[in-house]
């Protein structure tokens, strides 16, 4: 967009500058002016100012007057018309979505930063809509922010690699930083931005390579996803265990009263009053018809079947499984 209108305005500008040569020139043949009454008459004409000529004009000079007036009014209008509509594009409209954007920001807080709006970006983005969790995008191609912004989505224009761009999107009192751009250096530098940032940041990063890996780990990622690794990864198991793949594939699916889905639940939730409590006490399967079939212990242990008698400990989560219409009892019940 921005090359387009700097395009229309160097267009504009060369008509505006081709107009007042050739009303040098006129004169300059034609009424035989001297340079500088050449200029004035070309001034005077372009501007339609009104100002009285050097000279009475005869017929033909009259002609070539009216003429560079009817041409230069359009071109005028032409140029007036770019430089008018590139000024409230540039500054107005784009200022004023990013001023309304930093005014949400500085509102918000445990929120998600997502650097870069490529094909894994995306991804993110429309999970953490369907969960409705709060996000910031960090972008640097302009074309992309102007494609996809909406009310729901709040980008930041910028290198995510710039600290002042991370500070902008909120680093300090966001929970998470998924680096989802497409070069593993890119992401290399973010983490380390970010992790110096805010020391307590969950970083999820994406790599290529597998020597990236341990340097994205040893930057302060708290998590490495290489998607090519869990793409052939996924293509083979369904080779070797179609079956269960298929069905593990199903259990993010929701909306469907015949498919399945999984959810977690903070020990806050289930136990607003932090009174510590066995799961059998809990009783989700009478309640919301779920099933529990994972427990994460403060300690970061998971334990897969829980049995009916385990404590459940402050700050753990249970991890269940239904249908999406149990779930959707689950959520009501506790107000995940």
């Amino acid at each position: 967009m921005r090359k387009l209108f700097q395009t229309k305005i160097f267009t504009a500008l060369l008509l505006l500058l081709l107009v007042f040569i050739i009303g040098i020139s006129g004169y300059k043949l034609i009424s035989h002016y001297s340079w500088v009454d050449a200029i004035y008459m070309t001034v005077i004409t372009i501007a339609t100012v009104g100002f009285r000529e050097v000279r009475p004009l005869d017929p033909i000079e009259k002609l070539f007057t009216s003429g560079l007036i009817l041409t230069s009014i359009f071109v005028m209008g032409y140029a007036i018309t770019v430089i008018t509509e590139y000024i409230l594009s540039k500054n107005n409209i784009g200022n004023l979505r990013q001023k309304r954007v930093e005014k949400k920001i500085k509102k918000i807080h445990d929120h998600i930063i997502i650097c870069g709006y490529g094909r894994n970006g995306q991804q993110a983005v429309h999970k953490l809509l369907a969960y409705k969790q709060p996000f910031v995008v960090i972008e640097m191609d302009e074309h992309v922010v102007e494609k996809h912004s909406s009310d729901l989505i709040m980008f930041i224009h910028g290198n995510a690699n710039e600290d002042e761009v991370l500070k902008q999107a909120g680093i300090e009192k966001a929970t998470t930083l998924i680096c989802a751009l497409p070069s593993d250096a890119d992401n290399l530098f973010v983490v380390l931005s970010a992790r110096q940032l805010n020391k307590e940041l969950k970083i999820i990063s994406r790599a290529t390579e597998e020597t990236t890996l341990k340097k994205l780990k040893l930057a302060g990622a708290n998590n490495v996803i290489m998607p090519d690794k869990i793409g052939g990864d996924h293509m083979a198991s369904l080779v070797v265990t179609p079956d269960l793949i298929e069905f593990l594939d199903n259990l993010s699916v929701s909306g469907d009263d015949d498919s399945m889905n999984v959810e977690q639940v903070p020990f806050s939730k289930v136990c607003p009053e932090g009174k510590e409590i066995v799961i059998k006490d809990l009783d989700l399967r009478k309640e919301t018809g779920c099933s529990i079939i994972g427990y994460k212990s403060p300690e970061g242990e998971y334990i897969v079947n829980p049995e009916p008698s385990l404590i459940l400990k402050r700050d753990s989560k249970l991890i269940l499984i239904g249908r999406p219409f149990q779930i959707e009892s689950l959520k009501q019940l506790y107000n995940v």
